[in-house]
């Protein structure tokens, strides 16, 4: 099963979930004091908001998949067409252990294909690709122009 995903960056965390609870009729499954996540059924979603995003609105978006065998089969379309994709690999983001691997539209826009791994405590974990202050003010989306792009 895939879930569409979508992470807002937001600056008043409080109001904003508010505003989405009442919105999809459900409170989040996750809350933090910086990050809140919605796992809807109808629609099929995964939506994130959180304070970490380097601007507000639409921070990034993804598809999120239950077995590596969907995470390799989107993967496999992308270096197909001949996308630029950074394969992250295994990380802690959005407090969850994860594996990942991100491409960028036409417009700009950073997506995700991930499978989640488990619960994590932490928003992020530095894995020694990213200098640890961009890692504690960022959100979830890597720079893309690193030497693990593929494709």
């Amino acid at each position: 099963m895939k879930r569409f995903h979508i992470h807002v960056g937001v600056k008043d965390l409080s109001a904003s979930i508010t505003f989405y609870t009442s919105l999809f009729g459900q409170k989040p499954v996750k809350e933090k004091s910086d990050y809140a996540k919605w796992l809807l059924e109808d629609p099929k979603l995964n939506f994130a908001i959180s304070t970490r995003a380097e601007t507000v609105g639409v921070d990034h978006m993804g598809i999120q998949v239950d077995s590596d065998d969907e995470l390799t089969e989107i993967t496999n379309r992308l270096k197909s067409a001949n996308q630029k994709l950074f394969d992250e690999g295994d990380t802690t983001c959005c407090y969850m252990e994860a594996t990942k691997a991100w491409v960028k539209d036409p417009a700009g826009i950073a997506w995700e294909a991930y499978r989640n791994m488990a619960d994590a405590e932490l928003f992020g974990v530095d894995r020694g690709e990213k200098e640890a202050a961009k890692e504690a003010a960022a959100c979830c989306v890597p720079d893309m122009s690193e030497k693990k792009t593929c494709g």
